[in-house]
């Protein structure tokens, strides 16, 4: 896709890097019981509080990488961390289960779950407004819906093995919309990416708006005061007139009274955003550690940020889109709200990897 160059490339018939070597897969299962010892997805369900009941795949990678899918949260993607230190960030609110969500206003903020990805939207993202008679709360319902269809599994192919998790989340209502996401998530034995494709298609027999944004949130550790942010050359301007725009890519110590900000970066032709902690506290000490998320910039022309170093937040946000954050009633107004036609689909593309 136009904008997206990934880079994960495949090891059929090579030895794969792994423990600061070259192993062929044989060599790798004549030294475990089970590849599990290394990497693989295991189910989890959590048992108490407002996460009763939210399921969670853990993958891991065997390089350092290890995240936690959820699919009762529209397979968003909760804690991730690097080595064991994490790289994402988690909300007040933890993994809690939708069925305390709040769908009106601002209630989105109560039961998100923060995490390295929520997903927002198919047919709302941003501010909530009422469209033509229809009230929208904040984000939209995708972080608040179970998948179904849900599958995971580690496979091999020649010297390589793939650790995919594929589900369906679905937005729809009578006399209303009907749109269907398919999620892939992916990894590689020794590599330290997560590759999502997500196709939507809209199910239905008339046109519907569609948006969408993918939240990422970086946190603590990765995110202090010596961590440069590098963006994608692009016109940059702030969503309140009265905030300044310098320090968008420079970061900071908590600051309990930092009212969050909220960047539009527009005309970007080179979708990549560079995090780089040049101390990142490993096990066996400090070195430099680079987060590179990149994305189809084709079908998510759009890239927002959202920086609140506050205290007892300390996050920042980057969210590619193919709309804006004033929510669906102001698109409709500025003639940018995209439609998908009947049995229209769309596909976006997003990968993540440290080194």
């Amino acid at each position: 896709m136009s904008g997206f160059r990934s880079s994960g490339k495949t090891n059929r018939g090579c030895a794969m890097k792994l423990y600061g070597r070259e192993w062929s897969r044989r060599e790798l299962e004549a030294r475990v019981g089970r590849i599990e010892q290394i990497a693989g997805i295991r189910r989890w369900v959590a048992a108490e509080g407002r996460e009763a009941g939210v399921e969670q795949l853990h993958v891991r990678t065997g390089a350092g990488l290890s995240y936690w899918v959820t699919p009762t949260k529209g397979l968003d993607i909760a804690m991730a961390d690097y080595c064991g230190v994490p790289i994402s960030w988690q909300s007040c609110n933890g993994d809690v289960h939708p069925r305390y969500y709040e769908a009106q206003g601002d209630g989105w903020l109560r039961t998100a779950s923060g995490g390295l990805l929520m997903t927002c939207g198919m047919m709302q993202v941003g501010s909530a407004c009422e469209d033509e008679g229809e009230p929208l709360g904040l984000h939209g319902r995708a972080h608040h819906t179970p998948a179904r269809q849900v599958t995971a599994a580690s496979n091999w192919d020649g010297e390589e093995m793939e650790m995919r998790i594929t589900g369906i989340v679905e937005e729809a209502s009578l006399f209303g919309g009907y749109l269907r996401l398919t999620r892939r998530i992916s990894s590689f034995l020794g590599q330290n990416s997560i590759r999502i494709e997500d196709e939507v298609r809209n199910m239905g027999f008339r046109r519907c708006p569609h948006m969408m944004l993918y939240h990422f949130n970086f946190g603590f550790p990765l995110m202090d005061e010596n961590t440069a942010i590098r963006f994608p050359a692009a016109n940059v301007r702030a969503r309140e007139p009265q905030t300044p725009v310098d320090g968008y890519d420079t970061w900071q110590v908590p600051d309990p009274d930092y009212q969050e900000r909220v960047y539009l970066h527009a005309g970007v032709t080179d979708p990549a955003v560079r995090i780089v902690n040049r101390n990142f506290p490993l096990p066996d000490g400090g070195r430099q550690v680079e987060a590179v998320l990149r994305w189809s910039a084709d079908t998510l022309p759009n890239l927002l940020q959202w920086k609140m170093p506050g205290a007892g937040m300390h996050v920042l946000g980057i969210e590619p889109a193919n709309c804006g954050v004033a929510g669906r009633a102001m698109e409709r107004k500025r003639g940018t709200l995209v439609f998908l036609e009947p049995g229209e689909t769309v596909n976006y593309r997003l990968e993540l990897n440290l080194a």
